[in-house]
């Protein structure tokens, strides 16, 4: 049965069984495994089958480019009631030095998710 978390390692599904579970057409299974080989979530290997990659890490720069939309946001919101580049900073520095300090970065785990 096609369910449950797959780890980097695991067997994925042949087309066959993602076809039958869910209720799909042989074809659009097989394009859909091509495409996430394509893309790097899954790997082929020869006598094994299809598995799943393992993704590397993403970059510093991947992990603060995840947070352009938010930043955009801000930046806009700031101008909006007229607050400078300074106090901007300012305000982000005490909200991250006052969660420094309770310990909420604790919940943080390395390279920036939430655990």
């Amino acid at each position: 049965m096609v369910s449950g978390q797959l780890r980097p390692g695991d067997a994925y599904p042949s087309v066959r069984v993602l076809s039958r579970e869910l209720k799909i057409n042989p074809n659009t299974a097989h394009k859909i495994v091509a495409y996430l080989v394509s893309q790097g979530f899954l790997e082929t290997r020869p006598g094994i089958g299809t598995v799943v990659a393992t993704i590397p890490d993403s970059s510093r720069k991947e992990r603060a480019d995840l947070l352009g939309h938010e930043i955009e946001e801000l930046v806009v919101e700031a101008k909006r009631l007229g607050l400078s580049t300074e106090e901007v900073i300012g305000a982000l520095r005490a909200h991250w030095e006052r969660l420094s300090r309770t310990g909420a970065e604790g919940d943080v785990k390395e390279g920036g998710r939430r655990k």
